[in-house]
């Protein structure tokens, strides 16, 4: 008697197994079968809003259905990526990734940051983003140099513009100010909600200057209201060729720092969806109209696969791991 128990027990299982895969075969197979949100975690008008939004835009025809943008800022990209991360790994809420998300927060803030930089399923990377150092064009400071003389002499009279603590808009003048061997006395950082309001208290006189990805000041610098005094690039940017380079100008380290944007999902997601997802994402490649529209803001169009991107995040993960051992700042970044 307990064997036949057992035994309808371990045939009901199965059963039960076979049917919840049937499921979510059926599910894989017809997905998608409504809009999908693009979780972007930072606010609008920034880096990852922008890239969100020309990936929605365009990526929809390949995947088949609606792609809808909402921005989940807070706790420099923490709230975001958090809430993809908890999400149904049903393919119906993906994350814009970026570097001060995915990337620095997991390496100096591993004891406040909810996850890992490989707790989602990597869907690929869309762009890369020129990154740099600006201010008001009415700015005393004319050049790099003037600027520097600045902070080696009234740091401490300064203050910054940052899309949030652990973003590259922070990063980058972190490694600025010990390279140029500042110690204790800098500038205070301003942190707000995304780079776009960034580059907003810039423009509005608020702060003294702002490092960020160049897609975000690059309209703004066109028109004469924002000036850049330099960019990480290897070589010069081609559309400010004026600007000199941070290896041109002696910190070559500061090249370290540079914006993308990729798009991940939550973790276990199933591979039918993951594929949909990525033809999604590699198909922007031939479109004229997602790579006018990413180098119209700024940015390299840089399409690559999950294994790719996977790599890239691990790099990018280990490069503001050493930086932040370095700068003895692992979780010590949000006191």
């Amino acid at each position: 008697m307990h064997f036949i128990l057992k035994t309808i027990f371990a045939v009901g299982v199965a059963v039960s197994t076979v049917g919840m895969t049937g499921v979510a075969v059926a599910q894989s197979g017809s997905y998608p079968d409504h809009p999908v949100t693009l979780i972007a975690p930072y606010s609008a008008g920034g880096d990852s809003d922008l890239a969100a939004r020309a990936f929605a835009a365009y990526a929809y025809k390949a995947l088949g259905q609606t792609i809808v943008v909402v921005n989940r800022p807070g706790a420099s990209g923490i709230i975001g990526s958090d809430q993809v991360r908890q999400a149904a790994p049903d393919g119906y809420t993906i994350l814009l990734a970026r570097p001060g998300s995915q990337s620095i927060l997991p390496a100096l803030a591993p004891t406040t940051t909810k996850y890992k930089w490989d707790d989602f399923t990597f869907i690929g990377l869309l762009e890369l983003n020129p990154y740099g150092c600006a201010v008001r064009a009415d700015s005393p400071y004319k050049t790099y140099a003037d600027l520097v003389k600045a902070l080696k002499t009234n740091a401490g009279k300064l203050n910054y513009a940052s899309a949030g603590v652990a973003t590259t808009n922070d990063m980058g003048p972190r490694l600025l100010f010990s390279l140029l061997n500042l110690g204790d006395k800098i500038p205070q950082q301003i942190p707000y909600k995304g780079s776009g309001d960034a580059t907003a208290a810039l423009l509005g006189g608020h702060v003294d200057f702002s490092c960020a990805s160049i897609g975000t000041m690059l309209g703004m610098v066109k028109a004469g209201k924002l000036r850049v005094l330099l960019v990480t690039t290897p070589t010069r940017y081609k559309d400010l060729p004026d600007v000199p380079t941070a290896a041109e100008l002696g910190i070559p380290k500061l090249g370290q720092v540079i914006g993308w944007s990729g798009i991940y999902a939550p973790r276990g997601t199933p591979k039918p969806i993951v594929d949909k997802l990525v033809h999604a994402l590699l198909s922007l490649k031939k479109s004229p109209g997602w790579n006018n529209a990413t180098e119209k803001v700024g940015s390299i169009p840089y399409i690559q696969g999950p294994k790719e991107t996977a790599k890239f995040a691990k790099d990018q993960y280990e490069t503001y791991l050493h930086l932040g051992k370095t700068l003895n700042i692992i979780d010590k970044i949000f006191k």
